[in-house]
């Protein structure tokens, strides 16, 4: 059962239990952390951004995960095959990094030795900027300057709980077609964003679930026909049995999809850079994702860590919205993930 969430209003009761489970195409329920029944070291929030035209993808993270604290860039290069990934870790933040309640609205800042993000939303606009001095290296910097036109448009909003778990939950937007423009610097090159060919990704999320987790997440942004068309699939992410989290964006506007199969390549182990599958249950969606790198990315912290495989590639097969319109998808740039987390 899909079920939409249409009152605006706070995300939980003055008990602490969640007003309201399901989906949503705008962020009606408000997140306040002072509401959780949970430990502080349970409560996790997130920031994540990803900027991509053919050449390049980079990608942007600041959490607050209680326990641990993880600002992260990444850089992609399709060109060359080429990538790299910088993660810096604190211990026990436990809400101090102050990330917005909002997604709408806010300034989302880290800071530490030799690295700073901002991500600045408001007035239409997303604006990303900062550094990473020590990127590749000593005096090896890597610098972003990007600006994403937020437009009025649908985007995917789900709030889920977990079984027999009445205080866990995860509160999720993911905003897909983000028009994007601007540079990064790395390694002596200039690498120029232009609305024309690039957009961006926000996922942004708050929650409490357990220790360990594992899900599937996909998204894409491209053009079809002159006008804008985004997708984002995943699973795993909770008790779905009210919504997922599946969804198509054509021309601002979100259609909705029930559950979807997302296969990964197997000939006795997975092959991650061999074609997937991606099918729904109402044969609205297949969708065959050819890879074109691996961006394997390992994290550990004592006890805590993180094992992500992000596969960059291209989607090409047929899509249905919910008014019988088909789309043919034809090497539209995106990726599919897979996350196991321990914190």
């Amino acid at each position: 059962m899909q079920n939409r969430m249409l009152a605006q209003g706070p995300l939980h009761r003055a008990d602490g239990m969640l007003s309201e489970s399901g989906f949503a195409l705008s962020p009606i329920k408000d997140y306040d952390r002072r509401h959780l029944k949970a430990p502080r070291h349970r409560v996790k929030e997130w920031d994540y951004y990803l900027v991509m035209n053919p050449s390049c993808a980079l990608g942007l993270t600041v959490s607050d995960m209680g326990c641990m604290g993880l600002d992260s860039l990444s850089f992609i290069d399709f060109e060359t095959l080429s990538q790299r990934l910088v993660s810096r870790m604190s211990w026990m933040p436990l809400g101090k990094k102050n990330l917005p309640a909002s997604s709408v609205q806010g300034v989302t800042r880290a800071v530490g030795k030799d690295y700073e993000f901002t991500f600045r939303v408001g007035g239409g606009q997303r604006q990303l900027y900062g550094h990473m001095y020590d990127f590749g290296g000593p005096n090896r910097p890597l610098l972003f300057d990007i600006v994403l036109e937020d437009p009025r448009q649908d985007s995917m909003v789900i709030v889920t709980p977990f079984e027999n778990k009445p205080n866990q939950f995860v509160y999720k937007r993911n905003v897909s077609c983000l028009p994007a423009e601007g540079r990064v610097i790395w390694q002596d090159r200039e690498y120029i964003f232009s609305p024309a060919a690039s957009s961006g990704t926000l996922n942004w999320g708050r929650g409490v679930w357990p220790y360990r987790a594992q899900w599937y997440w996909g998204s894409a942004s491209g053009i079809i026909a002159g006008r804008a068309f985004g997708l984002n699939i995943g699973r795993g992410f909770g008790d779905t049995s009210r919504a997922t989290e599946n969804m198509l964006f054509y021309g601002g506007i979100a259609s909705k999809l029930s559950q979807v199969t997302i296969e990964a390549p197997e000939n006795g182990q997975v092959n991650n850079m061999k074609p997937w599958q991606v099918r729904d249950d109402a044969g609205r969606l297949a969708l065959a994702f050819t890879p074109i790198i691996d961006h394997d990315a390992r994290i550990s912290f004592g006890p805590l860590g993180a094992r992500r495989h992000e596969v960059f590639g291209h989607y090409n097969g047929q899509a249905v919205l919910d008014d019988g319109t088909k789309l043919e998808v034809k090497e539209l740039l995106g990726f599919l993930e897979k996350v196991k987390n321990r914190w």
